[in-house]
């Protein structure tokens, strides 16, 4: 199985440089749309959510105190380990939410009901490490 580190690594191969919030909800969506799709995740890492909606905590220890980020500045994984059905899934995300601005993404995320789930009763400025569980991904996603 791939990582979130494989991903986010092939993000950036393909769309260059961008923002650890824009990474981080790119990263999201692809996990999200390929449960969805498949019915399986894309990786194992979890997603929280934070106040500025899912975050990786592995893949935020790597960038953390970043503003932007490049391919090079991800230490580990290897996007060449992904297979062509998961390249295209990711390229589906990449066509429909790669050109979006990072905020426009985090109020989708905040929008959508496998974050607002995971937060519970949380106003959106709280801070929040709850997990947004990959079936709550899959069930709403697979419903659009």
């Amino acid at each position: 199985m791939a990582s979130v580190f494989d991903v986010a690594k092939y993000i950036l191969h393909q769309k260059g440089r961008m923002s650890t919030w824009k990474l981080q909800k790119l990263c999201y969506y692809s996990q999200a749309w390929s449960i969805a799709w498949t019915e399986k995740p894309l990786f194992e890492e979890d997603f929280e959510a934070w106040k500025n909606g899912p975050v990786c905590p592995p893949l935020f220890q790597v960038h953390k105190g970043k503003f932007s980020v490049e391919e090079s500045d991800i230490t580990e994984g290897d996007w060449s380990v992904l297979t062509e059905d998961e390249k295209d899934s990711i390229n589906v995300v990449l066509r429909d939410y790669g050109d979006m601005e990072p905020f426009a993404l985090r109020e989708l995320t905040h929008s959508e009901s496998p974050w607002k789930i995971a937060r519970g009763e949380l106003p959106d400025t709280a801070n929040s490490n709850a997990v947004i569980s990959k079936e709550s991904m899959g069930e709403y996603y697979g419903s659009l």
